[in-house]
């Protein structure tokens, strides 16, 4: 029941974009498209994960006054692994994506998981907070990234949705559209959050 407590905070309760409203930097930049949105999500997810894993795991053996570098470090091995992986495998996503995936080493969503929850917490109950963290954060630029991709170029992972008589709104996939759409979206989920409250 614990195990499914952690994992469940993460996609709603405690979800990190609509509920923490933190890693914003990559949620508005890369969701011009459901691609970018979708492989930012894994990419974060992944990083998350492993490092949640080890810091867990050798907590104990990290002194107090290093430790958020240390944290850093950690990170900043697995961020690295992504990148290259990324540019091996899907450098167009790679392209696309460019510096914000080394940006993850700074993300508060990471870090902020590391010092709140690995640190103090064994590694069954980390893993199944990452998991809950980066699915949760995932989802959320998925939706992001099919609402601005499907009103700014009529299409959903590339393949166009609406046809010819769809006149694109440009707008949507400029940054000026991802503060519209996250707005938009924040508002719309707050209202469902009320909603079951009161209920």
């Amino acid at each position: 029941m614990q195990l499914w407590n952690d994992f469940k905070n993460g996609l709603w309760q405690e979800n990190p974009i609509f509920r923490l409203v933190i890693g914003l930097c990559p949620t508005l930049a890369v969701t011009n498209t459901a691609i970018n949105g979708l492989a930012m999500g894994l990419a974060t997810s992944f990083v998350l994960l492993a490092s949640e894993i080890v810091i867990s795991t050798i907590k104990k053996l990290i002194p107090n006054d290093v430790r958020i570098p240390s944290y850093i470090l950690i990170i900043a091995t697995f961020v690295t692994f992504v990148d290259y992986f990324l540019k091996a495998f899907f450098p167009a996503v790679a392209v696309s994506l460019s510096l914000f995936v080394p940006l993850i080493v700074v993300n508060c969503l990471i870090l902020g998981r590391q010092e709140a929850f690995a640190s103090k917490n064994p590694v069954h109950r980390s893993i199944a907070d990452a998991l809950g963290m980066g699915l949760g954060f995932t989802w959320v630029l998925v939706l992001l990234s099919i609402v601005r991709e499907l009103l700014g170029m009529g299409a959903v992972f590339g393949f166009q949705v609406l046809g010819d008589w769809y006149q694109p709104m440009i707008i949507m996939i400029l940054p000026a559209g991802a503060f519209i759409s996250l707005g938009i979206l924040v508002g719309i989920m707050n209202y469902i959050a009320r909603k079951g409250v009161r209920k």
